[in-house]
């Protein structure tokens, strides 16, 4: 037996600029879903980011590499996902252009401000409990899993805390897509630009990638679809030039 904290840790290269990431291997641990959402979300240099819900801050360091957003607040209300995001601003240099904040995203506008942000990324838990495999650990099942008013708490506080026509980026199961831009109306935050994501391009969409503008008028543009692997099983081309390869 070892007393060893970070035994339970690994640390990966994201292949970007240099970037790294500590991951738990029992925790949340980033994938595909993050670097499409990374990849979609149309950031300027300039703007100023709030990732809610930030698990260990990997879109921040995405977003940071491809130099989307000039300074990020990472909200997440566990405060093993706050710490270790704190570890993952050190490690990759970040502490002066990112601030962490262990607070459930509603409590975002009363530590950032109201109107305060230019865009806010999101990757949600996905789906409803019915529908959903229950987790193995507790904090897996805070990060992959929603109760019926978790959504609505994501999108309440991005509201507050964007700018008028701020933009919201979000990944969420293709199958939900409808009641995803439902409740994005309810919060006044008009769904603008979407992209299907199709694993192979014989098989159902999975997931949908989603700009949403607040306060915006309705006009909703279609993105080509974006396809993940060849009938080989392959990457396509679209996504080697997502990952830099």
């Amino acid at each position: 037996m070892t007393n060893d904290p970070y035994e339970n840790e690994t640390v990966e290269d994201l292949q970007l600029n240099g970037l790294r990431l500590i991951q738990k291997k029992d925790s949340f641990r980033f994938g595909m879903d993050s670097v499409l959402l990374a990849h979609f979300a149309d950031i300027r240099p300039h703007d100023t980011v709030a990732d809610l819900g930030t698990g260990n801050g990997v879109l921040v360091l995405l977003l940071h590499g491809r130099n989307k957003g000039a300074y990020y607040y990472a909200l997440d209300i566990q405060k093993e996902a706050a710490d270790l995001t704190r570890r993952n601003a050190e490690l990759n240099d970040l502490q002066d252009r990112m601030t962490v904040i262990n607070a459930d995203a509603m409590e975002a506008s009363r530590i950032i401000g109201s109107c305060s942000v230019d865009a806010v990324i999101c990757n949600p838990p996905y789906g409803h409990p019915s529908a959903s495999l229950i987790s193995p650990t507790e904090t897996k099942a805070t990060a992959r899993s929603q109760n019926e008013h978790t959504l609505n708490h994501f999108l309440k506080g991005a509201f507050k805390i964007l700018k008028g026509k701020g933009r919201l980026f979000l990944v969420y199961p293709a199958a939900q897509m409808l009641f995803l831009m439902k409740r994005l109306q309810e919060n006044h935050l008009e769904p603008k630009r979407f992209q299907l994501v199709y694993p192979h391009e014989d098989k159902p969409a999975n997931l949908v990638l989603l700009e949403a503008v607040k306060d915006a008028k309705p006009t909703l543009h279609p993105m080509p679809p974006l396809i993940v692997y060849n009938a080989d099983g392959s990457l396509t081309n679209i996504v080697k030039s997502i990952y830099h390869m």
